[in-house]
C-alpha cells in the first residue's frame, strides 16, 4: 500500500500527478487491482503524454478532465474478456496500458479526456471536428478518438506517432490517416475562435 502511494505521487508534469490516471471503474467496481507491472515504463510513458499533449491542452483550453486512461493488462484484460469496450492487451500495449510496449518495442500512453471549453460549445452544436483538426495541427499526437458523450475523445502519445483521427460521433469513421488529401490541407476554417496554443 505505501509503494503504491508513493507511486501515485509521482509527478508526470507541471500539473499532472500519476494518481490522475489510476482510478478505473472496472477496477473498482471488480476489486482489481489497477497497478502496473513495469513502474518505471508506466512512468516515462505518462510523462510524454502529459508534458507533450495534456500540458498545451490545459494552458490553452483551460481544465483537462480525465476520465480513464491507465490500464494494468489484469484490468485490460478483464474488460476485453466481459465485453467492457476494452481492446485486447496486444492492441492496447502502449496506448492504455502504459507500462507495455507495442509489438514492436515501442511506447506510448493514452488517456480519454474531456475539456469542458469544448463540451460546452458542443453541447450548443460545435462539430467535433474543430478539435480534432486543431489537435491535429497544434500537437505531436498519435491516435485520436472521438465520443458522442461530452465529446470526450483517446488522445495518444506514441514514440512514432500513427498521426490518425477516429470517431463515433457522426460522420463516424475514419477522420484522417497517413496517406489521405486532407492529412496535410489547411483546417484553419474548422476552428475559427479557438485560443491560439499556449504552454509549448
Amino acid at each position: 500500500m505505501r509503494g503504491l502511494e508513493n507511486f501515485g505521487r509521482v509527478r508526470l508534469s507541471a500539473n499532472f500527478y500519476m494518481r490522475d490516471f489510476l482510478y478505473s471503474e472496472i477496477a473498482d467496481f471488480h476489486g482489481i487491482p489497477n497497478v502496473p507491472d513495469d513502474p518505471d515504463l508506466a512512468i516515462s510513458a505518462g510523462r510524454q503524454l502529459c508534458q507533450e499533449l495534456l500540458e498545451p491542452l490545459q494552458a490553452t483550453f483551460g481544465r483537462v478532465a480525465v476520465r480513464g486512461s491507465y490500464r494494468s493488462a489484469a484490468v485490460n484484460g478483464f474488460g476485453n474478456a466481459n465485453g467492457m469496450n476494452c481492446a485486447r492487451n496486444d492492441t492496447s500495449a502502449a496506448y492504455h496500458i502504459w507500462d507495455r510496449r507495442d509489438g514492436k518495442g515501442r511506447m506510448g500512453a493514452a488517456a480519454c479526456i474531456v475539456i469542458p471549453w469544448f463540451a460546452d460549445r458542443y453541447a450548443e452544436g460545435a462539430d467535433w471536428r474543430g478539435l480534432a483538426w486543431w489537435i491535429h495541427d497544434h500537437l505531436p499526437y498519435s491516435h485520436l478518438q472521438f465520443f458522442p458523450k461530452l465529446a470526450a475523445f483517446n488522445i495518444q502519445w506514441h514514440e512514432k506517432p500513427l498521426r490518425r483521427i477516429d470517431s463515433f460521433i457522426q460522420p463516424r469513421g475514419c477522420l484522417t490517416k497517413p496517406g489521405m488529401p486532407n492529412q496535410t490541407a489547411s483546417h484553419a476554417k474548422w476552428y475559427r475562435g479557438f485560443p491560439t496554443l499556449q504552454g509549448v
